[in-house]
C-alpha cells in the first residue's frame, strides 16, 4: 500500500516556505440573542445551576479533607482529593455540547468534569433510558440507596442525585461507588454517561483517548473523544505520541473503504500550573499551549486558545471542533485557559505563587460572572440563584450523611477485589457485523504456502525437514491470528512496519493482502501511543493485537504496560473488560538494548496475564487462548524461535482451532532423577542438558516447560519434584532478579521436605548482553545446567565444570554486582 506514497527528490529540494495557520486566541462574543434561540432559556440557567453543584461538591470534599467535619457530619476521608475549584466553567461549558455518547477521558483533577458530562447527558437523556442506565448499572446497587433514601421531583433530579452519590461514594472507597470504590477519587469515571476513566498518571490519558476514537471510527460509532489534560502534561512523550498517531496521514491517504481521521481532540485545562511549577516562563517554551499543536500537521489541528472562564466560549469552542471531528477532519486542539483557586492538593500550601496573583482571579470568579450574566440578561432573579444556593447546600449535606453511613454504603471486602482482577470471559466475537476482508481465507496466498508445508519437523526416518518446507512458529501466529480477524469485525492489529514488510520477523506476512488498512495498518515509532491507544481501544469493546518489536521497548511503553494495561478491568470494578494482546519480541544477536528477556517485569505486575509459548504447538494454541478472552495479555515471543518447527508433538500441528489450558504447564520430557525447568527457548538448552545427563551420565531429567507465567499452575512442577527430589530452573533472562527465583522460591516452600538440595536457578549473566560472537558466553548453555547440578545438588562422575556455579563464585560475583 505505501507503494502508492512516492517522493519527487526534485520537489523535495525546491526552495520554499512553510506557514502555519494564525491561531485564534479569546475571539468569541456573546451575543444574547443568538445564545437563547441556541440554547434556550432553561439550558443557560442549567450551566450556572451545574457550575454551582460542582463548586459546592468540592467544597465539601476539601471541607472534609482538612477540618473533618461539614455540616456537622464527620468523615475522616484517608484519600486523595486534587480539587478543581475556578475551573468549573471550562468543564461545564466543554460539556454543554456533548452528547452521551461523545466521551472525555481525564486527569486526576477531575472531579469537575465526571459531573459536568453526566449533568449534562441527564440533560439530554429522556426519562426512561435513565431509569433503565440507573437500574441496570452495577445491578442496580446504587439506585438502589438513591431510590431509597433521596426524593426527587423528577427522573432527572432523581439521576442528579445518582451522580453525586456514585461519584461521592466512590471518591470514599464504597461499593455503592462507581467502581465500587476501587477507582477512587482520580479514576472515578461513569461510562453511561460518556464520562471514560481518568489518570492519575499526568497526560495518561492521551493516548488512551486516541484508542476510543480508533474504536469509534473502525467500527463506526456514534461520538468524539476528548482527553482533558493539563498544561503540565504537554511535557509528557505520551502527549506527544497520542497527537502523532490520532493525524496520521494513512487515514486520507490509504483507508479508502475509511477515510478520515479518528474522531478526537484534546483539550488542555490550561490553568498555568503543574503543581508548583509554571509551564509558562519556567517549564515549557512555548508561551502559548496552543502552539504545541502547529507540531502535529499541516491544519496544526485547528487549534485555538478558548476562555475557559466563560463556559458559552468553551461551548462555542468545543462545538465548532466536534463537527470538523464529525466529518473526519480531525485531531483537534484546545488550549482552554482557567485557573485553580485551590492548591494541587489539600496539603499544598501554595507558597509558588502570590496572594495578588490568586486574589485577582477570585475576583473574576467564573461562577459569579456568570450570574451577572444571567441576571443582566434578566434570566434570572436573585432569588432564583438563592434558591440553587439552598437546594445544593442540602444535597451536599444528604449525599454527604448517606455516603459516611457505613450500613446504607459498606465497603467491599478483598474476596471482591480478587474477582474483579481478570474477566475470565470467552468470546468469539465482539460485534455482530462480518468481518471487512480483502479476499476469502482460501484464496489467501500464505494461507495456500503453509497449507503446503509439514506441521512435525522431522520425517518418517527423523530427518528434519527444510526450512521451506517446514510448519514454522511464525506460522503458527498467523494461523491463530487469521482464524480470529475472520470471526471477530472488531479485531485490529498495529505496530511498527506491519503493512508490506509483514511484520518485524514475518509472522504477518499475508495479512496485507487479506485485510484493509483499518484493521491491519503501520504505526508511528511510538510505543507508548501503541500500548496506550490499544488500551483505549479494549475498554471501549475492540479486540487489539499491538506489538513491541522487542522486549527491550517495554520500557518505552512502561507507563501502558504496567499502569494502564493491567489495572482498568479491576478499578472498574469489572465494568471494563481488555480484551488487549501485547506481543513482545524477545531479542538475540543485537546487543545490549535489542537482547534483554524482561518476563520478570511483566510477572510482577498484577492485573496481566502473561505467557511465554517455546514451542510451534504451544504458540498457536497459546495466541488462540489470549485471541478469544476478554483480559491484557502478555505474549512473549523469542526471535530464536521464529523459525523452528514442531519438534515435541508428533502428529504436528493441528490446522483447526484448538487452545492450550491456561496456566498450565508441559511435561516436555519424562524422567526421575531430575526436573530441568525452563521458560521460552530455554527449553532447547534443558532438552540438550538432559540429552547430556543421560548419554553421559545415565541420569533421567524430566524435562518442563512453564509456558505461563501468570496465571501458574504449581501441582505438575511440585509432582515432578516430588519424583525427582532436585531441581533446576533455566531461563535466557539475567539470573538477578529472574522470574524463575520466584518459581524456585514457591517451589522450596511447597515441596521442602522432598527436596535432596536447594532449587537452583541457571540464567543469562548479570551483565549487559553482549554481541552475537560472544552469547554463548552470556545465555546459559547445556554447560551451564551441568555445572550447577554438579556443583550445587549432586557430583555427576567425572564432570569437569565448564563455568564456576560455586558458592565462592556466587559470592564474588554478588559482590561486584555482576
Amino acid at each position: 500500500m505505501s507503494k502508492t506514497i512516492s517522493f519527487d527528490p526534485a520537489t523535495l529540494r525546491e526552495k520554499q516556505m512553510v506557514s502555519t495557520p494564525s491561531i485564534p486566541v479569546n475571539q468569541y462574543q456573546g451575543d444574547i440573542k443568538k445564545e437563547l434561540k441556541l440554547y434556550g432559556k432553561d439550558r443557560l440557567v442549567r450551566v450556572y445551576y451545574d457550575m454551582l453543584l460542582i463548586r459546592k461538591f468540592e467544597t465539601m470534599l476539601d471541607t472534609i479533607k482538612k477540618e473533618g467535619v461539614y455540616q456537622g457530619i464527620q468523615y475522616n476521608h484517608k484519600g486523595p482529593a486534587h480539587l478543581s475549584a475556578g475551573q468549573e466553567s471550562a468543564a461545564v461549558g466543554q460539556a454543554m455540547v456533548l452528547n452521551p455518547e461523545d466521551q472525555i477521558f481525564g486527569s486526576h483533577r477531575s472531579h469537575g468534569e465526571i459531573l459536568a458530562k453526566c449533568l449534562s447527558a441527564i440533560w439530554k437523556m429522556e426519562d426512561g433510558d435513565l431509569v433503565s442506565v440507573m437500574e441496570n448499572f452495577m445491578g442496580g446497587e446504587t439506585y438502589k440507596v438513591v431510590e431509597k433514601h433521596f426524593t426527587g421531583n423528577s427522573v432527572r433530579d432523581l439521576a442528579e442525585n445518582f451522580v453525586l452519590y456514585g461519584a461521592l461514594a466512590e471518591i470514599y472507597a464504597k461499593k455503592t461507588g462507581f467502581s465500587c470504590g476501587l477507582g477512587g477519587s482520580m479514576h472515578t469515571f461513569f461510562e453511561p454517561f460518556g464520562s471514560m476513566p481518568n489518570n492519575a498518571i499526568v497526560g495518561g490519558s492521551c493516548t488512551i483517548a486516541v484508542g476510543a476514537a480508533l474504536y469509534k471510527k473502525i467500527n463506526r460509532k456514534k461520538g468524539i473523544v476528548i482527553a482533558n489534560i493539563g498544561d503540565g502534561s504537554l511535557a509528557r512523550g505520551p502527549v506527544w505520541e497520542g497527537l502523532v498517531l490520532s493525524s496520521m496521514d494513512q487515514y486520507k491517504t490509504l483507508w479508502e473503504e475509511n477515510k478520515g481521521n479518528p474522531p478526537f481532540m484534546l483539550n488542555c485545562f490550561d490553568n498555568f500550573y503543574a503543581m508548583g511549577g509554571q509551564p509558562v516562563g519556567e517549564t515549557m517554551g512555548f508561551g502559548l499551549a496552543a502552539r504545541v499543536a502547529c507540531g502535529i500537521n499541516a491544519e496544526s489541528m485547528h487549534t485555538e486558545r478558548v476562555d475557559g472562564f466563560n463556559p458559552l466560549a468553551v461551548a462555542d469552542a468545543t462545538g465548532r471542533k466536534k463537527a470538523l471531528l464529525e466529518k473526519g477532519e480531525g485531531p483537534a486542539f484546545l488550549d482552554t485557559i482557567t485557573y485553580r483557586f485551590s492548591g494541587h492538593s489539600p496539603s499544598d500550601a501554595m507558597t509558588y505563587r502570590s496572594k495578588e496573583e490568586l486574589e485577582a482571579f477570585k475576583a473574576q470568579d467564573p461562577i459569579d460572572s456568570y450570574a451577572m450574566y444571567l441576571l443582566d440578561n434578566k434570566l434570572v432573579t436573585k432569588a432564583d440563584l438563592e434558591g440553587f444556593d439552598s437546594v445544593l447546600e442540602e444535597k451536599m449535606r444528604k449525599t454527604l450523611a448517606i455516603t459516611v453511613d457505613p450500613v446504607l454504603s459498606p465497603m467491599v471486602g478483598p474476596s471482591f477485589v480478587e474477582s474483579v482482577m481478570f474477566s475470565n470471559q470467552s468470546v468469539e466475537k465482539l460485534d455482530d457485523r462480518e468481518p471487512e476482508l480483502l479476499q476469502k481465507l482460501e484464496d489467501n496466498p500464505r494461507v495456500q504456502q503453509i497449507a503446503k508445508r509439514n506441521r512435525y519437523a522431522y520425517d518418517e526416518s527423523g530427518k528434519p525437514f527444510p526450512s521451506a518446507r517446514l510448519y514454522q512458529y511464525r506460522d503458527a501466529i498467523f494461523e491463530a491470528m487469521v482464524h480470529r480477524f475472520v470471526i471477530d469485525p472488531t479485531m485490529i492489529a498495529y505496530g511498527e512496519d506491519h503493512r508490506d514488510w509483514g511484520g518485524a520477523f514475518a509472522c504477518y506476512r499475508g495479512l496485507t493482502e487479506l485485510l484493509p488498512p483499518s484493521r491491519f495498518f503501520n504505526s508511528p515509532i511510538a510505543e507508548s501511543s501503541i500500548v496506550g491507544s490499544g488500551v483505549g481501544y479494549a475498554l471501549s469493546g475492540g479486540r487489539a493485537v499491538v506489538e513491541l518489536m522487542y522486549c527491550d521497548f517495554l520500557g518505552c511503553a512502561g507507563d501502558e504496560v504496567f499502569n494502564q494495561m493491567p489495572k482498568w478491568q479491576a478499578m472498574s470494578a469489572g465494568v471494563l473488560k481488555m480484551p488487549l494482546v501485547l506481543r513482545v519480541s524477545v531479542g538475540n544477536k543485537y546487543g545490549a538494548q535489542h537482547s534483554q528477556e524482561w518476563t520478570s517485569m511483566v510477572a510482577s505486575v498484577p492485573g496481566l496475564k502473561a505467557m511465554y509459548p517455546s514451542t510451534p504447538y504451544d504458540a498457536k494454541g497459546m495466541l488462540n487462548y489470549a485471541l478469544r478472552g476478554t483480559d491484557p495479555v502478555v505474549f512473549f515471543e523469542s526471535q530464536k524461535l521464529y523459525g523452528i518447527g514442531e519438534q515435541f508433538v508428533k502428529e504436528g500441528v493441528p490446522q483447526g482451532y484448538y487452545e492450550i489450558p491456561e496456566g498450565e504447564p508441559c511435561i516436555k520430557r519424562e524422567g526421575d532423577d531430575v526436573t530441568l525447568i525452563s521458560l521460552g527457548p530455554s527449553l532447547y538448552t534443558a532438552i540438550a542438558a538432559a540429552d547430556r545427563l543421560e548419554k553421559d551420565f545415565g541420569m533421567k531429567a524430566e524435562v518442563i516447560d512453564l509456558r505461563w507465567i501468570n496465571p501458574l499452575k504449581y501441582e505438575l512442577l511440585v509432582a515432578s519434584v516430588v519424583k525427582t527430589g532436585r531441581v533446576v530452573l533455566v531461563t535466557d533472562s539475567a539470573e538477578r532478579g529472574s522470574y524463575l527465583h520466584t518459581v524456585a522460591s514457591n517451589l522450596n516452600r511447597l515441596a521442602f521436605e522432598y527436596l535432596d538440595a536447594p532449587p537452583v536457578v541457571v540464567g543469562s549473566k548479570n551483565w549487559i548482553t553482549p554481541p552475537a560472537e560472544m552469547e554463548e558466553y552470556y545465555f546459559a548453555q547445556a554447560d551451564s545446567v551441568l555445572d550447577a547440578i554438579h556443583e550445587q545438588i549432586i557430583p555427576l562422575k567425572g564432570y569437569v565444570p565448564v563455568h564456576a556455579y560455586t558458592d565462592g563464585e556466587f559470592f564474588r560475583t554478588s559482590r561486584e554486582g555482576v
